[in-house]
């Protein structure tokens, strides 16, 4: 066998290898290389998607947070609101209690000189009849007194 006869055995054998290789070998290695490029393709998606919904969460966080300040604010102010009213209240409560202890007391003093008036006229009345009866008693006689006292039964 010469040197042709071994290369074309060579050849032969060759090509029966591509054939083997292209039949049994090749499909399931391709079959894997494309299995892995989509299972690639699927985790870089994935990821894509990830990074996307971690911003959206980024933003979402961010307008909640937003919100949050809002409401905390909004809060803050209509306690300060009701704060302000509660003060305002109680000063006109404290104010409208102080006229009235003061109008009590007004009218405790009023009442009170009043009676200090009619107490001071009572005892004006009994002085002027003790000095009166002083001066009677000087002036009038016991007849003249008891014609007096007669004369006043009579008209009774």
């Amino acid at each position: 066998m010469g040197v042709n006869a071994t290369l074309l055995g060579q050849m032969i054998t060759f090509i029966l290898f591509v054939l083997f290789t292209m039949k049994f070998v090749w499909p399931p290695l391709t079959a894997a290389m494309a299995e892995r490029a989509e299972r690639i393709a699927d985790g870089l998606a994935a990821a894509e998607k990830g990074q996307q919904a971690g911003e959206e969460a980024k933003v979402q966080v961010e307008a909640a947070l937003n919100e949050a300040r809002t409401e905390a604010a909004a809060l803050i102010a209509q306690a300060q609101k009701r704060h302000n009213d509660v003060v305002d209240e109680a000063k006109g409560v404290a104010a409208e209690e102080g006229s009235r202890i003061l109008e009590a007391a007004r009218a405790q003093i009023e009442q009170e000189t009043t009676l200090a008036r009619e107490t001071l006229r009572k005892q004006v009345a009994v002085l002027a009849v003790a000095g009166a009866e002083k001066i009677l008693v000087r002036e009038i006689d016991a007849a003249g007194h008891e014609q007096m006292l007669n004369e006043l039964a009579g008209q009774l």
